[in-house]
C-alpha cells in the first residue's frame, strides 16, 4: 500500500468508479469528485499528494483548455502538486503543452490498469520527493537563520582581535583549510562562522559538528552517510553531514578529540574529496570549505604520536589562535556590554548599565572559562538583578579565585547551582522540552545538559 493520497477529477461517474477501485488496492486514500470547481474545497479538507485531472468537462468539448486552466490554477495553489492529465482525445501537441504548464504526465483512457499504476507509483515518489526537499530547505532556512541571529558579528577592539580580524577577511574568500585554536570559551564557533559568512559560500549550509560527542560506532555513519540495510537501523539511505554541507562550510569542532583510526578516515575523505557511504561501494564527490577546531596542542600531539602529521597538514593551511579573554583588556567591557542588551531583549529587561565597581570587577576577574563564562555571568546578573544598574554584588564573581586556584565555598557552590538549576529550568521551558536548542542556548552539549537534568532531578 502506498502511502499517498490520490485525487481523481472527471466529469464521467463510470469513470470515477473505475479509479476508485483500482486505485483503493493500491494507495491510503483514494477522493474522487465530477466537477474540478471543487479542488479549492477538497485540497483544504484533504493532504493530497497526487491530482488525476480531466482535461475536457464541457460537452462537445475536445481541445483540452478547461484542463490546463485547471492545471495552472492547482500549481497556483502549490506549485510542487504532482497532477497528471487525462484526456480521450489523443493530441502530441496538447500533451507536450501541458507537459510544459507543468504537468506531471499524461495519460489517454481508456487507460491501460497496469500502466495508470505505474504513473501513479512514480507520481507518489516524485511528490514524497519534493516533500524532502521542501522540508530540508525550511530546515536550512531556518538553521541559517537562527545562526545569523546567534552569531552577528566578532565583538572586540583590541589589538589580538583586530588582527584576526583582518586575517579572517583575507582568508575567507578564499577555499583555504583553516584551524581555529584556543581554549574553551573563547569563541572557536563564532570565528567559524564569520569565516563562513564572508566567504563566495555564504548562501550554503555552515554545517557544526561536535566530534567530541560522536562516538567511534557512529563517526562515519554521521559524517559521510549510509545505505539503507548497512547495519539494523538503517531503513533508509541517509546522507551524512559531508554530503549535508555541500556548497557549503562544514566546521569540525573539537578534532583533537579523534583516535588515530579515526583521524585516517577524515584524512582520505580531505584528500580525495569524496565520501563513501556506509554499506556502499559508490564514491561520492563532495565539494565543502573545511574549517576545524580544537583547544589541545595539535603540535605536541604530532610529536608524542597521537595526532597525524598529515592531517595537520592538511587542515591548517593557515592558523588562527584566539586569544583568552582575559588577554582582551576592554574587549571584557564591550561584550559585558554586549550580552546585558542581548539578555535584556531575551527576559524583557531595560537594565541600562553596570556600575562603576561592577565593571572594575569585570576587568580584574581572570576569566578561566572565557567568552563563554562572561556570558553566562551576565545572564545570570540579568535575571537576578532588581535595579537598572548590575552591580558588583549582582554579578557574583568571588575574588578569591582571582588567582584560579582557589575553591568556591559551600555558599557559594550552593547560591551557583541554584543559578545554574534555574537558568536549566528555564531553557528547556523556552524549548518546550527541546533538549538540542536548549543545550544550544546554555552553550552545553546534550550530553552535558542531560547530565544537569539528572543532576538537579529535573
Amino acid at each position: 500500500m502506498i502511502d499517498a493520497t490520490v485525487l481523481v477529477i472527471d466529469d464521467d461517474d463510470d469513470i470515477l468508479l473505475s479509479a476508485r477501485l483500482l486505485l483503493k488496492q493500491h494507495f491510503q486514500q483514494v477522493v474522487t469528485c465530477k466537477s474540478p470547481r471543487e479542488i479549492n474545497v477538497l485540497l483544504s479538507r484533504n493532504e493530497v499528494d497526487i491530482i488525476l485531472l480531466d482535461m475536457n468537462y464541457q460537452k462537445g468539448s475536445s481541445d483540452g483548455r478547461e484542463g490546463l486552466y485547471w492545471l495552472e490554477h492547482i500549481l497556483s495553489i502549490d506549485k510542487d502538486y504532482v497532477v497528471i492529465l487525462m484526456t480521450a482525445y489523443g493530441n502530441v501537441e496538447l500533451a507536450v503543452q501541458a507537459i510544459k504548464k507543468g504537468a506531471t504526465d499524461f495519460i489517454l483512457k481508456p487507460w491501460e490498469n497496469e500502466k495508470l499504476f505505474a504513473t501513479l507509483s512514480a507520481a507518489a515518489k516524485l511528490r514524497h520527493s519534493n516533500k524532502k526537499v521542501n522540508k530540508l530547505e525550511k530546515l536550512h532556512t531556518s538553521l541559517q537563520t537562527d545562526m545569523a541571529r546567534r552569531f552577528e558579528h566578532i565583538v572586540g577592539a583590541s589589538e589580538p582581535i583586530q588582527k584576526l580580524q583582518g586575517v579572517l577577511l583575507k582568508v575567507a574568500p578564499t577555499d583555504a583549510n583553516i584551524l581555529i585554536l584556543g581554549e574553551n570559551g573563547t569563541g572557536k564557533q563564532v570565528f567559524a562562522y564569520e569565516i563562513h559568512k564572508h566567504s563566495q559560500r555564504k548562501n550554503g549550509v555552515f554545517m557544526h559538528v561536535d566530534l567530541g560527542s560522536l562516538t567511534e560506532n557512529l563517526f562515519e555513519s554521521e559524517l559521510f552517510g549510509y545505505a539503507k540495510g548497512a547495519f539494523t537501523d538503517a531503513k533508509e539511505d541517509k546522507p551524512g553531514r559531508f554530503e549535508m554541507a555541500e556548497g557549503g562550510t562544514i566546521f569540525l569542532d573539537e578534532i583533537g578529540n579523534l583516535s588515530l583510526p579515526l583521524q585516517a578516515k577524515l584524512l582520505s575523505v580531505i584528500q580525495n574529496r569524496t565520501v563513501n557511504r556506509l554499506g556502499e561501494s559508490r564514491e561520492r564527490k563532495i565539494n565543502v570549505r573545511l574549517v576545524t577546531a580544537t583547544n589541545m596542542p595539535l603540535s605536541e600531539m604530532v610529536t608524542k604520536g597521537t595526532f597525524r602529521q598529515d592531517l595537520l597538514f592538511r587542515i591548517n593551511t593557515v592558523e588562527l589562535l584566539l586569544p583568552p579573554l582575559s588577554k582582551r583588556g576592554s574587549d571584557i567591557l564591550l561584550l559585558a556590554s554586549h550580552f546585558l542588551q542581548t539578555f535584556n531583549n531575551k527576559y524583557h529587561r531595560n537594565i541600562q548599565k553596570f556600575d562603576s565597581k561592577a565593571e572594575a570587577l569585570l576587568l580584574r576577574y581572570h576569566w578561566p572559562g572565557n567568552v563563554r563564562e562572561l556570558q553566562h555571568v551576565i545572564e545570570r546578573a540579568v535575571i537576578m538583578t532588581d535595579g537598572l544598574q548590575i552591580t558588583e554584588e549582582d554579578l557574583q564573581l568571588n575574588p578569591q579565585k582571582f588567582g584560579g586556584n582557589a575553591a568556591p565555598t559551600v555558599q557559594e557552590e550552593m547560591a551557583l547551582g541554584d543559578m545554574e538549576k534555574l537558568m536549566v529550568q528555564r531553557a528547556i521551558e523556552k524549548h518546550k522540552g527541546n533538549i538540542s536548542r536548549a543545550a544550544s542556548e546554555l552553550g552545553l552539549t546534550r550530553a552535558a545538559l542531560y547530565r544537569r537534568i539528572e543532576k538537579f532531578d529535573l
